[in-house]
């Protein structure tokens, strides 16, 4: 393993052992719930939008490596944001993980989610990284079903 992969393996297992945003928000005014049955993650995703702009964001759940890492660098890089902004960073995650072996992806939109590049080449672990990205999105666009990964 590289010296780069190993940096990158220690900071998915920081965001999973101390998860940032990991929290039930007050004040949220939209949630969306996520479920991946292959794996049994289970995520909650709050929201508080002030102006079109993701002013807060936390989730709650349990899962696997992947999935919380994911969520806590997800909540990382869209706090702050606009909702459109959002939504394009997880079109880019997704594309990422979802390319192409070998092809290349937008990284300059990803910042340190690109940590997670290495997951496509697992591909029964694309649903556990982007569960959290799909019930963010259910968060936004005020879905009120539960979104699954199948």
């Amino acid at each position: 393993m590289s010296q780069l992969e190993e940096l990158y393996q220690e900071i998915v297992l920081e965001h999973y052992s101390r998860p940032r945003n990991f929290k039930k928000l007050e004040g949220a005014n939209r949630s969306a719930q996520g479920y991946n049955p292959f794996c049994g993650d289970k995520i909650t995703v709050y929201l508080k939008i002030e102006d079109g702009v993701i002013a807060d964001v936390g989730f709650q759940g349990s899962g696997c490596v992947i999935s919380k890492a994911t969520a806590s660098l997800m909540t990382e890089s869209v706090k702050g944001k606009r909702q459109e902004e959002a939504v394009e960073i997880f079109h880019s995650f997704h594309n990422m993980l979802t390319r192409p072996p070998g092809s290349d992806f937008d990284n300059e939109r990803l910042g340190d989610l690109e940590i997670l590049a290495g997951v496509s080449e697992f591909p029964i672990r694309v649903k556990c990284a982007v569960l959290c990205w799909h019930t963010l999105r259910a968060a936004l666009e005020q879905k009120h079903q539960t979104v699954s990964t199948e």
